[in-house]
């Protein structure tokens, strides 16, 4: 029980913070993390200062809740990246101001600066729309991530994914930072983009392991 008090702690810190640094706003974002047979995921519509790790849900892989609280309405795309990703164990959604503005125009951010290479390739793919909760966005983002760690949704956010809450949050930081880049890049003009060269450079430097052993 310690290590899962530990998660559902972490998962409500986290939340806390995506509001703190900009990346979300209310509750409209949403964490979760793999455990033992299923995943923790933050509960529909309670507002993160009053949230507690008590309150945090306990889904089965079939999709069966488990308490008093719901999960939150976006617990589809969070078990199905897990389900879909073994190496993938946390997964952070937000409604990050720059990912959303370049998501409502269905833009993907290209390879205007070698951090994209932190999602897994050469860009970060816009996922088409579909009504939040539902299969068909579920789909959808499983797609956008083939080969990827990170995705924006069209008219909704972004999510990332990683092996650790931690990395997950790094990388959510690290998209909406290259997005607010790529949005300023555009008001100059049509931004130049790295070469498929550079970018398998990066990619590499990021597969062989960036900074430290771990992030956080």
């Amino acid at each position: 029980m310690g290590e899962e008090r530990e998660k559902r702690a972490a998962i409500v810190a986290a939340c806390l913070r995506i509001n703190t640094v900009g990346l979300n706003q209310g509750t409209s974002g949403n964490i979760s993390v793999r455990h033992g047979d299923g995943i923790l995921i933050t509960p529909s519509s309670i507002p993160y200062e009053q949230m507690v790790p008590a309150d945090i849900v306990f889904m089965e892989m079939d999709g069966t809740p488990h308490g008093a609280r719901k999960p939150s309405s976006e617990w589809r795309f969070h078990l199905d990246i897990l389900r879909a990703r073994p190496e993938l164990n946390a997964v952070v959604h937000a409604h990050a101001p720059y990912c959303t503005t370049l998501a409502i125009m269905h833009m993907e951010i290209p390879a205007v600066h070698y951090m994209v290479a932190a999602a897994g390739g050469a860009n970060i793919r816009c996922a088409p729309y579909a009504t939040f909760g539902t299969q068909e966005l579920s789909d959808h983002i499983i797609e956008a991530l083939q080969g990827r760690k990170a995705c924006l949704m069209a008219h909704h956010g972004m999510l990332a994914a990683e092996d650790s809450l931690d990395k997950a949050m790094w990388l959510a930081v690290e998209v909406e930072a290259l997005a607010r880049q790529y949005h300023g890049a555009l008001l100059l003009g049509d931004p130049p983009l790295l070469d498929d060269a550079q970018l398998a450079e990066a990619v590499a430097q990021f597969t062989a392991g960036y900074g430290q052993a771990d992030k956080g």
